[in-house]
């Protein structure tokens, strides 16, 4: 049995969910709190808006797809671009295939990154995300 009280909480977020090493999930993920990845994620992971989230993905672990989240600390394999509103960690086992958008990030020796550093301040991510969104289009129907 694995107790979750075990695994590292960081910048005083404690760990919530967890997916394990043996498992493989395929979709999108929306999460709150701590989300710790010893697992595979095929699929977009995103804090949900306005909360107060981290995601860890340890050194076994490896996301495909992108990632949202204010804290990001990375030590497995990432395929996609990174999106941390707050702050970016690359472990020394980090490998990433992607752009890193970042308020702040700390680059251990060892870490790979194939793809751009692009340092965005908070209101510039939340315009740009904004803008990423579809926009609600109303469609009238009118009679002659």
């Amino acid at each position: 049995m694995i107790m979750l009280k075990h695994r590292p909480a960081r910048d005083g977020q404690a760990v919530e969910t967890l997916i394990g090493p043996h498992v493989t999930i395929h979709g999108d993920i929306h999460f709150r709190g701590g989300l710790y990845v010893e697992g595979r994620i095929v699929g977009k992971v995103q804090a949900e808006d306005g909360a107060a989230a981290m995601l860890v993905l340890a050194e076994q672990g490896s996301i495909e797809g992108e990632v949202h989240a204010p804290v990001v600390a990375i030590n497995g394999r990432l395929e996609g671009d990174v999106h941390a509103s707050e702050k970016v960690e690359l472990a020394r086992h980090a490998r990433v295939h992607g752009n890193v958008h970042y308020k702040v990030v700390e680059m251990s020796a060892g870490a790979q990154l194939t793809g751009r550093l692009v340092h965005v301040d908070a209101a510039a991510e939340a315009a740009a995300e904004a803008r990423a969104r579809p926009e609600p289009r109303l469609v009238v129907a009118g009679g002659s």
